[in-house]
């Protein structure tokens, strides 16, 4: 396992979001919002085969989160 970490900047929300995904066990990626320094986070990670699926379940999760505290509607999957 290497240590390997893919960043990916998004904006979600009308906020930007640092992912960091990295890789926990051969084709398994952890995806979870970059720590900034004295800031705590609870976020639970998300898992995936690739960095780019694990970051995208982060996003969506994001997105869906956003949606909710601003009153949206929410659609079906």
């Amino acid at each position: 396992m290497n240590n390997i970490v893919h960043r990916f900047e998004e904006a979600i929300g009308g906020r930007m979001y640092l992912i960091e995904a990295a890789e926990v066990a051969p084709g398994r990626w952890r995806a979870c919002i970059a720590r900034i320094p004295g800031v705590p986070t609870a976020l639970m990670p998300f898992y995936g085969p690739t960095p780019l699926e694990a970051a995208k379940q982060l996003r969506q999760w994001l997105a869906r989160a956003h949606e909710r505290a601003g009153g949206g509607v929410r659609r079906q999957a």
